[in-house]
């Protein structure tokens, strides 16, 4: 598998899915890597109505995810968690792809990859 949502990740997307008004049932989330942030890449996470024809396509719990196959490598092992505190709230990326990350946890580098998400080396 390439991500993995934790329990409180995955109830929370589940809510944020229930909430919206299509109810399809290929309703999911799609997750992937875009070129910008302070490090080189940022993730990015939106709902997503239906996956598109070359996405990689997961299943974990009740939670359809979509994966841009360009991303996929840089997403290879992600563990995306929900944290709810006093100073942070929302969704955390903990990539062991990532050789560094920036201080708000949005953006990272990732070896010698380029921006088309070629595989590390």
């Amino acid at each position: 598998m390439t991500v993995t949502l934790t329990e409180k990740a995955e109830f929370r997307l589940r809510a944020f899915l229930q909430s919206s008004a299509d109810l399809s049932t290929e309703k999911g989330i799609r997750v992937g890597v875009n070129d910008g942030g302070c490090n080189g890449y940022e993730y990015t996470l939106d709902i997503a109505n239906a996956p598109r024809l070359d996405d990689l396509v997961e299943q974990q719990g009740r939670i359809q995810i979509y994966i841009d196959p360009k991303s996929a490598p840089l997403l290879q092992g992600v563990v995306i968690d929900f944290v709810d505190g006093l100073m942070e709230s929302g969704f955390k990326f903990s990539n062991p792809n990532a050789t560094d990350t920036c201080g708000c946890g949005k953006s990272f580098q990732a070896g010698d990859c380029t921006p088309a998400a070629v595989p590390c080396s």
